[in-house]
């Protein structure tokens, strides 16, 4: 098996947006069922998504730099053009708005949301935010990673 670094980085990307958004689901419940007694769940939670959206911005724009050069060249020659000029763009701006939510995020929950009806809307919002727009960011990572896929096959003249 060859594993290469940008393989590793990218499943590590991909992994930690995972887990940052479960953890913003894990939020939202939390939040739907805020009582003194799961505050402190919350919290925890609140905490993992700030940290894992953190990790993979930092991750992802390391391979970004480090290694998409090369497979935006190629995408933009292959057969599925818009998997960069679509979803990578799109993704690349989403991606800052879903970090500001997931850094704020601890703060809103930081609230008294058992007693506090506005604060936990809130976390509710911000939470559902997230979990939306890491699940269309995942999306749009199949898009470009298929994008790829069908550039490298039209290269080495394969079926698309």
């Amino acid at each position: 098996m060859n594993v290469n670094p940008s393989d590793v980085i990218l499943m590590a990307h991909a992994t930690f947006g995972v887990l940052g958004t479960l953890a913003a689901l894990w939020v939202f419940v939390e939040a739907l069922n805020a009582s003194e007694a799961n505050a402190a769940r919350t919290r925890t939670a609140a905490a993992l998504v700030a940290f894992f959206m953190a990790v993979t911005c930092f991750v992802g724009g390391y391979w970004y730099v480090r290694f998409y050069p090369a497979d935006r060249a190629m995408i933009l020659k292959g057969p599925w053009p818009f998997a960069h000029n679509v979803f990578m763009e799109t993704k690349e701006h989403l991606f800052f708005a879903t970090l500001i939510l997931a850094l704020y995020l601890p703060f809103a929950a930081g609230e008294r949301l058992a007693s506090n009806p506005a604060a936990r809307k809130m976390v509710l919002c911000v939470a559902a935010l997230i979990v939306l727009t890491g699940l269309t960011m995942e999306g749009s990572g199949a898009i470009i990673n298929h994008g790829a896929k069908l550039a490298l096959r039209a290269a080495v003249g394969g079926t698309q």
